[in-house]
């Protein structure tokens, strides 16, 4: 490491010969595999565009020029070319560490946060026409995977280009996979394009191609612009030329020289202008080459064989698994049942039903007003649509949910894997606003288990629903029940008492039932005798269960792992109001921040007040506030 060590920002970079900017390379890659070996991380994307960064480091001018990454996952390498290789890079996504994404909280070489795919090029759009606003003359340079020219907000964006600005650089860097492999008319078209013979001739040897065309000498030095009729390198009939763009390409993605000559020639340019760089996902590490997908977003790894230091025989199967292999056995016994996921099959358990029903599942790219428009038009026609989509991207898709889906009252099931938290990833990635999002839109029916043999009961019960119903669940592994070999169908709003209780209740959802399961017993210490309820649907709730505990216990406890503001504890606080009842009432869940990441859900929870401990006192004071007694010295001493 020992040019990579005295890189204290760009200005250093820039100093650097050809040679050692290879040098430079390789020890950047082999820094990206030992943290993310040991933290987890998105190691394909980084070691893929290893060059690309460098090179624009080397010649723009950062932070003044401003760089977007689209997504922000492939950032390491720009961590580490501006001050940010030490300490905290090797406890990157960990607590106290690096984001795992860019941040402008964290770095004013940071301009622009992003955490979903699709938002690069019409940030970037925003910050040129802001630039040519205040007169300033500062590049603006979009960094866009392929995959996101298939997210309509992308193409929003492409359509603007021409009206809003004259100076915009934008990468599109075609390493032809976003999680899994890209789908869609857009990737054939990138494809055809790339191996068309014409294009291939110029990809294989860019300089000699350019030295044998009039002006072709001046291009590489430099020494003049180059002029728009120049089609053989730009391709005239390419689709982004039709919005405005000259399309110039390919280039080598990891030819530095290269790439550095056309960052020059789209420095100089007088139009918006967009350079397709040919990168490999994985580049410099064999295993994550050959495992594209495993290796675009890995837990810790073996270095030298690449598998999961966490893959342990025995333990409990993960949430999306459990899911994926239950609706496999549904759609085998129902053709009318389809599963949709935007460009997620792996991360949502889908690949289960596309391995094994191909014909009964649909990956619509990263696209997800799409994948929700589209399940509604199926379910017109008498299909049974399951969008398997996370928390946090089913955001991206509210109007769709309210008016395509819940207005017309159409049977679509959504099973929203990641809900709570996903700590190493951060706010980007934590899905604890979808109760809030979800639950004040009507037809909309709401409900997180409590384990994976009840979550194979949810999707049975969604599955029969004649109206949109939601399921939502955590991230990683269930907590190791059995699960029936034929599931329960589950009444609608009914609540399920796991423990009686004399002196107060305590309501959980989802993950928080065990916790709750675990208080009861140290309440149980202090003389408090505690009912514990496993809500199950938050939209219906168990109204007649509820206002029985309000009417004879002393306090409700509510737990959820979301925010407060506007969560399950509020929907019982309204409850309560609405028929008329006034009770003590204590919510604990997330508060109104965006919460950063961290090392575990633990660590989390601790530094946000959801430790064990204080979940407890926060209930002893309240209860105490209600007017109960305990007999415990802890009581006594929050007392005084």
């Amino acid at each position: 490491m020992d040019i990579l060590e005295k890189i204290k920002g760009p200005h250093d970079l820039k100093k650097l010969d050809l040679e050692e900017l290879h040098q430079l390379s390789a020890e950047i890659r082999e820094c990206i595999i030992d943290v993310t070996a040991e933290n987890g991380g998105h190691v394909g994307p980084n070691l893929g565009v290893v060059e690309l960064t460098i090179a624009l480091h080397k010649v723009f001018n950062s932070p003044k020029d401003r760089f977007i990454f689209d997504v922000s996952h492939q950032g390491y390498v720009h961590k580490l070319l501006t001050g940010r290789n030490g300490d905290d890079f090797q406890k990157l996504r960990r607590t106290g560490g690096l984001s795992g994404f860019l941040s402008r909280e964290e770095s004013e070489y940071d301009c622009y946060g992003a955490g979903h795919a699709g938002t690069a090029l019409s940030a970037a759009l925003g910050m040129a026409a802001a630039r040519d606003l205040q007169g300033s003359d500062e590049h603006v340079v979009a960094i866009c995977g392929d995959a996101a020219f298939t997210c309509g907000i992308t193409l929003e964006a492409l359509n603007n280009i021409s009206t809003s600005t004259k100076r915009l650089i934008v990468i599109l860097n075609d390493n032809e996979w976003s999680i899994d492999k890209n789908v869609g008319a857009v990737a054939r078209w990138l494809n055809e394009l790339i191996t068309s013979p014409v294009y291939k001739r110029v990809h294989d040897n860019v300089e000699s191609f350019l030295q044998k065309i009039p002006g072709g000498d001046s291009i590489i030095r430099l020494g003049s612009r180059a002029k728009k009729e120049a089609k053989d390198f730009i391709l005239a009939s390419s689709l982004f030329e039709k919005f405005g763009l000259r399309f110039v390409g390919p280039i080598d993605g990891h030819d530095i020289n290269q790439i550095c000559h056309f960052l020059e020639f789209a420095k100089a340019s007088e139009d918006p202008i967009i350079l397709h760089v040919l990168t490999k996902k994985g580049n410099g590490y064999d295993v994550a080459i050959q495992q594209p997908e495993k290796f675009h977003g890995a837990s810790p790894f073996d270095i030298s064989t690449g598998e999961s230091k966490s893959k342990v025989a025995g333990n409990p199967p993960n949430y999306q698994d459990v899911f994926g292999q239950q609706l496999v056995k549904h759609a085998s016994r129902d053709s009318r049942i389809v599963g949709i996921t935007g460009a997620m099959p792996s991360g949502t358990g889908l690949n289960h039903l596309r391995d094994k029903l191909p014909g009964q599942y649909f990956d619509v790219g990263i696209a997800e007003e799409h994948a929700v428009l589209f399940a509604a038009g199926m379910a017109t026609m008498g299909k049974k649509p399951v969008c398997a989509i996370y928390s946090t991207f089913l955001q991206r898709a509210f109007d769709p949910v309210i008016h395509d889906v819940c207005l017309q009252n159409l049977p679509v099931l959504f099973c929203m894997d990641r809900a709570g938290l996903s700590p190493n990833d951060g706010p980007t990635h934590h899905g604890l606003f979808d109760i809030s999002y979800l639950r004040c839109i009507p037809n909309a029916t709401l409900m997180q288990p409590m384990h994976e043999d009840e979550l194979a009961d949810m999707i049975a019960t969604g599955l029969e629903m004649k109206s949109p119903t939601f399921i939502r669940y955590p991230r990683g592994q269930g907590e190791g029940v059995p699960i029936k070999e034929k599931p329960e169908l589950l009444k609608i709003g009914n609540a399920e008492i796991l423990h009686e209780g004399t002196d107060i209740a305590i309501w959980a959802i989802g993950p928080m039932v065990k916790e709750a399961l675990a208080l009861a017993k140290l309440l149980e210490e202090q003389g408090i005798s505690a009912c514990i309820v496993n809500a199950r649907f938050i939209k219906p709730l168990d109204v007649t269960l509820l206002t029985s505990h309000a009417d004879r216990l002393r306090l409700i406890v509510t737990m959820e792992d979301h925010v407060l503001s506007g969560g399950f504890g509020s929907a019982v606080l309204e409850t309560l109001q609405e028929n008329g009842i006034q009770a003590p009432v204590q919510r604990i869940g997330w508060p109104d921040r965006f919460i950063h990441h961290g090392s575990s859900n633990q660590c989390l929870r601790n530094t946000q007040g959801l430790s064990i401990e204080n979940m407890e006192n926060q209930i002893l004071k309240k209860y105490r506030e209600a007017g109960g007694t305990s007999t415990s010295s802890r009581t006594t001493a929050l007392q005084g």
